[in-house]
């Protein structure tokens, strides 16, 4: 028999510490996407791939891309011990999960700040195009799909225009209008461009650098930096790897996005509007007598909470949604209240609809 075993691959930086301090790590993890829901997430199920401290993260993903080509070329055989019987193993990447900032490196795409703010597609323009109602309107409506082979086409543009005057600007006003910017060949293209400006700049009385030897000199520095490769070989490795649309495979994060993104900040500003009224230690009193009983969380800490409320981390924000329309309705203005009505319904509906969708998943490919 041959199974296919789709891959969850995990990439992020991590303190490489045991202690509080930070000492940032580039590591890759893996998840079998077959196995049950219920095992999935255990510690013996996730499979460490590679850690680095000095590696940048698409070098390791590129390794880690060439252990699943090859692997997925040969086959692995393995025994069954269920059927009692020899198998072979095809392994191929399935998505890629990771937070926002990371998820958006991996698409080599410029992240949430600049015009074109999604990884997935081409949505967005220019500030004064998003600020006009039409433009607005815009921002909720699925664009264009991004295609991985168009970004490596508009990455090897911007390559090209590091051997022309401009080529700051040039590649400024491209990464604007398109919203690509490859991190991978980033280094190799600033190096080119400064050598480019300090040939450029030339002592008085001296005779100036032609454009050609700027370019020959651009080019002897490339070769040395591709060592014998070609510039296609240091794009972003995910643009091109099998079975998997990068765009498409890197599926949003809950974390980042809704309890330590909307929540967050909305739990800031409601924090300041009970500072300014006065009412922190009602809500601290209110949020220490709450009933606990149907929150499945070890423990709601008010003192915690109310002490610490600028460095909370997500489980603190993930009860928070549900108790706060009972602890705050007479303390803020109706309006945040029923903010928190609505934040508390969406986070329910989130995290509903990502184990009913994965269940339904793993039981078709089960």
């Amino acid at each position: 028999m041959v199974y296919l075993v789709p891959l969850i691959i995990f990439m992020d930086d991590i303190s490489g510490n045991v202690s509080k301090q930070w000492n940032k790590h580039h590591i890759i993890y893996m998840l079998n996407a077959n196995l049950p829901r219920q095992v999935m997430e255990k510690e013996f199920c996730v499979c460490f791939v590679t850690s680095s401290p000095h590696a940048a993260h698409m070098e390791l993903m590129r390794a880690m891309k060439q252990s699943i080509a090859q692997a997925a070329e040969d086959g692995i055989v393995a025994w069954d011990c269920k059927n009692e019987e020899e198998v072979l193993l095809i392994p191929h990447g399935h998505f890629v999960a990771g937070d926002n900032p990371m998820q958006a490196e991996e698409c080599s795409h410029a992240g949430l700040c600049c015009n074109y703010l999604c990884r997935t597609c081409k949505v967005g323009g220019s500030k004064e195009y998003k600020e006009s109602e039409v433009g607005y309107n815009s921002i909720f409506v699925v664009g264009e799909a991004h295609e991985p082979e168009s970004t490596a086409a508009e990455i090897r543009k911007q390559f090209e225009f590091t051997f022309k005057p401009g080529a700051t600007s040039n590649i400024k006003a491209a990464t604007a209008s398109t919203g690509i910017s490859d991190k991978t060949t980033a280094k190799i293209i600033n190096t080119l461009v400064e050598l480019g400006k300090k040939l450029c700049k030339h002592p008085l009385n001296s005779p100036a650098t032609s454009e050609v030897d700027i370019q020959a000199a651009q080019k002897k520095q490339l070769e040395e930096m591709l060592q014998g490769t070609d510039f296609d070989t240091a794009i972003n490795p995910l643009l091109g790897m099998d079975n998997m649309n990068i765009h498409l495979d890197t599926p949003m994060e809950i974390l980042h996005t809704i309890l330590l993104g909307v929540v967050k900040y909305f739990w800031a500003q409601t924090v300041f509007l009970l500072e300014k009224g006065k009412t922190l230690d009602i809500f601290h009193c209110r949020l220490d007598s709450f009933d606990k009983e149907g929150l499945n969380a070890p423990s709601m800490n008010a003192d915690y909470i109310c002490h610490y409320k600028g460095g909370l981390i997500g489980k603190h924000f993930k009860s928070l949604t549900q108790l706060m329309p009972f602890v705050i309705h007479d303390l803020v203005p109706r309006s945040v209240l029923n903010a928190w009505t609505l934040i508390g319904e969406l986070v329910v509906l989130l995290w509903h609809t990502e184990i009913k969708d994965t269940e339904v998943y793993l039981a078709k490919l089960t």
